[in-house]
């Protein structure tokens, strides 16, 4: 059994996949993929090289599509299996290994979201299925995410393998360190690295337009949302941004700044399907350059509108005095990401202030590369949060975005979650009140912290959400189990919780319907979009029915409202 271990994003699938073309002449291969399709597997694979003939059988366990709420077609070559279940999963390897009479390989990519869910127990699974398999004369090569839980359980997992590879990234390379190998000295293997984002848009651009434009007072009219409003609670996006940190507390922060960046900085092209009146505004009175003060003061007192009487995501203070020539600092108050977070050890904007970056860099007309960083942060335990901004690579961004480790994020989880269960058992406030701002924010901000332009984006950022939300509704339905809270209360208080919230408005039957779901409102695609509600809602009722359930309908696909079928 060889282990492979790196940080999310440096290549472990790319590796497995390699390790199938390189064995599939030879012998047969069992795939287990926790966080992908086999489809997309096999896709992968074909574009490598894989033949449509092949000498030996590949067979798959499906231990994605059942976790996170997903319908899939039924293959001759496939068993299904469930992240959550470690048994589940045991069985399924063992039903494909009956099938073949001869030696194999087991492919398993990843053991990061079992052990998400799991936590310590995976280690008896390595023992009881892989290093048994292992123990056979078959191979097994099992890859997971550096820095996804507790350093003495990647150790413990470490231990019980033949032979570690661990993926180093530095310097725009990537280095192969073979630490411990059966039939290879201790060696390290630098190749070159590439990563890129290139995923299309599919925003409703005529509901946003609408919505800012009524949120700034530009347009009079009934709110988009007729049965919730346009405005969402506080707590939901911020339990739905650190349930994806559970997942991927490493990378998570720079995806999202990346990705909210990547997709702000065409905000020219959004502009020009903004109304006339809009478009003459923004011509008017938009700096066409925002190295000087006066320019990205004049910025602000734009955005302050948008920000504090709109989308009430922050209260913010243009630093006059302490700005200068292309370098600026804002000081904000009862931001929306950091509010509720004090003394916590950590700064909270993280990966949101990618979006800022992008605005910037989308209205101004030159082609600078701007960046936002948090100085200061309610979170380190400051009055105030304070961010600097140029337009250049900036110090202290990349250490910033990789500051959370996952002991940090845990303990903001586990805070989420403990005001979630006094709200739900003894009716205490979900968030402490802002003062100025108070406890909503708008479908666009809530668009900018959790879904929207990341999600549209990034492949992975779409996983995080899904497998985020699992493990959340997994945590939810556990607690109130051990809360003595017997099933049919159980979903009263969930479904209460998500209408409080303003999620959407829900109802339950046969099956779960959702009108109005602020992860979906805005958005237009051609299969759903809930990533993070339909996880949340398979992590629940898988804890509290023993069943899961699956989106059939969608309102980012033109249905009228989102539903989920239980199976």
């Amino acid at each position: 059994m060889i282990l492979l271990v790196g940080p999310p994003g440096s290549g472990k699938s790319t590796f497995c996949h390699q390790t199938v073309l390189s064995n599939i002449e030879m012998r047969p291969v069992i795939y287990v993929t926790t966080e992908s399709a086999p489809s997309k597997v096999e896709d992968s694979l074909r574009q490598k090289g894989l033949g449509k003939a092949l000498p030996h059988p590949l067979v798959f366990v499906d231990a994605f599509h059942e976790t996170v709420g997903l319908s899939t077609a039924t293959r001759p070559d496939t068993v299904k299996a469930s992240c959550e279940d470690l048994t589940s999963l045991g069985i399924a390897i063992s039903k494909l290994r009956q099938r073949i009479d001869e030696k194999l390989v087991l492919v398993f990519d990843s053991l990061t979201s079992p052990y998400l869910m799991s936590g310590s127990e995976i280690l008896r699974f390595i023992r009881t299925t892989l290093l048994k398999l292992a123990a056979e004369g078959n191979a097994v090569l099992a890859c997971v995410d550096e820095g996804c839980g507790k350093e003495e359980d990647l150790v413990a997992m470490m231990s019980t393998a033949d032979g570690i590879v661990k993926i180093e990234l530095k310097n725009g390379s990537k280095t192969f360190n073979v630490m411990k190998h059966p039939m290879l000295e201790p060696t390290k293997i630098e190749v070159p690295m590439t990563w890129s984002l290139s995923i299309p848009y599919q925003f409703d651009v005529e509901r946003i337009t609408q919505h800012m434009e009524m949120s700034m007072g530009l347009m009079a009219g009934p709110p988009l949302r007729t049965e919730v409003g346009d405005y969402v609670n506080l707590f939901w996006p911020n339990f739905v941004r650190w349930s994806c940190m559970l997942w991927d507390p490493k990378r998570f922060p720079t995806l999202t700044y990346i990705s909210s960046k990547q997709g702000e900085s065409m905000v020219g092209e959004f502009i020009r399907l903004l109304p006339w009146y809009v478009r003459f505004y923004l011509k008017l009175f938009m700096p066409k350059n925002f190295s000087k003060g006066k320019d990205m003061k004049k910025l602000m007192s734009w955005a302050r509108r948008l920000l504090e009487e709109g989308d009430r995501l922050g209260v913010i203070e243009y630093l006059e005095d302490a700005s200068k020539m292309n370098e600026h600092y804002i000081r904000g108050y009862e931001f929306a990401t950091c509010w509720g977070f004090e003394n916590v050890g950590a700064t909270l904007g993280l990966g949101t202030l990618g979006a800022w970056a992008g605005a910037i860099m989308g209205f101004e007309k030159e082609e600078r590369d701007w960046n936002w960083v948090e100085t200061k942060c309610i979170g380190l335990g400051d009055p105030y949060c304070e961010i600097k901004i140029v337009p250049r690579e900036i110090d202290g961004l990349k250490t910033s975005l990789e500051s959370l480790d996952s002991t940090v994020v845990e303990r903001i989880h586990d805070h989420l979650i403990g005001g979630l269960m006094a709200f739900m058992l003894h009716g205490k406030p979900l968030w402490k009140k802002r003062p100025r701002l108070g406890n909503e924010i708008s479908l666009h901000a809530f668009g900018h912290i959790v879904g929207g332009t990341p999600a549209t984006v990034s492949e992975r950022y779409r996983i995080a959400m899904r497998l985020g939300g699992v493990m959340a509704g997994k945590k939810v339905g556990e607690r109130l189990m051990e809360a003595g809270i017997r099933e049919e209360e159980a979903i009263k208080h969930i479904l209460i919780l998500l209408e409080h919230c303003k999620v959407g408005k829900v109802s339950m039957d046969e099956t779960i319907k959702m009108l109005q779901n602020c992860e979906s409102f805005m958005m237009r695609s051609e299969e759903p979009s809930c990533y993070f509600t339909t996880g949340f809602l398979n992590g629940f009722f898988s804890v509290i029915k023993n069943q899961h359930v699956k989106e059939t309908k969608c309102i980012a696909v033109g249905d009228p409202y989102c539903e989920w079928e239980f199976r």
